[in-house]
């Protein structure tokens, strides 16, 4: 399962109908927002086209990640335009130094920092890389997609 593929059964769940899904995914990258203008969300049978600019991979990437880590979501389009990218900006957002990760049952935020970098209580540091879409270290779910960074 790459970036841009989810498990449209998990999630925080932000719609009762496809036909607010889009302004809902919207509302909520913006509330939280990565740092993401223009931002718009389109939702179709499951899949979300982001579109937007941002100088960003980072943004582009959490925004990735909180459109895809919504209940009913199973696919997410990137047309972001991040200024620092030139070419394919869906191939450079999987290629920029971070790892992305499928949460299992049993895992724990400091099991995965020790299955990363060797140390459980390097933990914080995916913490602070996803508190768009992690709100509290204590509370991950089986099937939410994280950013590990890498460098």
């Amino acid at each position: 399962m790459g970036l841009f593929d989810f498990a449209s059964n998990i999630g925080k769940k932000l719609f009762g109908n496809d036909a607010e899904a889009g302004e809902k995914i919207t509302e909520y990258i913006e509330a939280n927002n990565p740092g993401i203008d223009n931002l718009t969300a389109a939702f179709n049978d499951g899949t979300v086209n982001l579109i937007g600019t941002t100088d960003s991979m980072e943004a582009a990437q959490k925004a990735v990640l909180m459109a895809g880590n919504v209940e009913g979501v199973n696919e997410v389009i990137v047309n972001i335009d991040v200024t620092e990218v030139e070419g394919d900006v869906q191939a450079a957002l999987e290629a920029d130094n971070v790892e992305y990760y499928i949460i299992k049952s049993g895992d724990s935020l400091s099991k995965i920092a020790k299955n990363f970098y060797g140390d459980a209580m390097a933990y914080p540091r995916i913490f602070d890389a996803n508190r768009e879409v992690i709100l509290d270290a204590d509370l991950i779910y089986p099937g939410q997609k994280i950013r590990i960074p890498l460098d």
